[in-house]
């Protein structure tokens, strides 16, 4: 496991430019600005960014350009207060994620292209020692929204599950400018087994980070 950074904290804050965008981020400043319970505000910026995922304009072209070697972030909005930023992730095909789980909130809605989302359960052995045993694998097509909202179990990984590009919007409940990432941890692909001991039920990172 090793925490993880997207190599965007030295970047300024952005503001996103296109109407769609500014539409959604307005809408996110009152969200934000009426509630603080992170379930809440989850829910909610998963209603909003439903409909803004229809737009094609809504990301500019240059948060649409990817690597070669793996995904690619881009920072595209972050607010003005640092209550929530906007990421654009754009994959090749093949392109995946590592295993990890999240910071903050995260609401992620699939913009072009096909992906899958792989989730995990954490266990620890006879010895203490942790664990991932596959919980569920789906693939989202654009338009579909996923919420997550630590510290519910959200270790999982995300890659691209089609022929083309696939590029997704997240709205992150932090300020990315200033972390980075919203990824807590990454999670090596050597600690997945097929299935858990039969006394073993799922642990959070947190709960082991406070006995250990």
């Amino acid at each position: 496991m090793a925490d993880h950074a997207y190599e965007l904290n030295d970047l300024p804050r952005p503001v996103g430019r296109t109407r769609a965008l500014q539409r959604l981020t307005r809408s996110l400043d009152a969200l934000v600005a009426s509630n603080s319970d992170p379930s809440t505000v989850a829910g909610r910026a998963g209603m909003l960014l439903q409909p803004a995922l229809a737009d094609p304009l809504l990301l500019e072209p240059r948060h649409c350009e990817s690597w070669e070697g793996r995904y690619r972030p881009h920072l595209v909005h972050v607010h003005p207060a640092g209550r929530y930023s906007v990421v654009g992730l754009v994959w090749n095909p093949g392109q995946a994620t590592a295993i990890h789980d999240h910071r903050c909130w995260c609401v992620v809605g699939v913009w072009r292209g096909l992906e899958r989302e792989t989730s995990y359960d954490l266990h620890d052995d006879e010895d203490g020692e942790p664990y991932l045993v596959h919980r569920t694998s789906s693939v989202a097509s654009r338009g579909e929204v996923a919420v997550l909202v630590p510290p519910d179990e959200d270790i999982h990984r995300v890659e691209n599950a089609g022929e083309g590009v696939a590029i997704s919007v997240h709205v992150y409940g932090d300020d990315i400018a200033r972390l980075g990432s919203s990824i807590n941890r990454e999670f090596a692909d050597d600690l997945v087994r097929e299935c858990a001991v039969p006394w073993s039920e799922p642990v959070s990172w947190r709960t082991l980070d406070e006995r250990y």
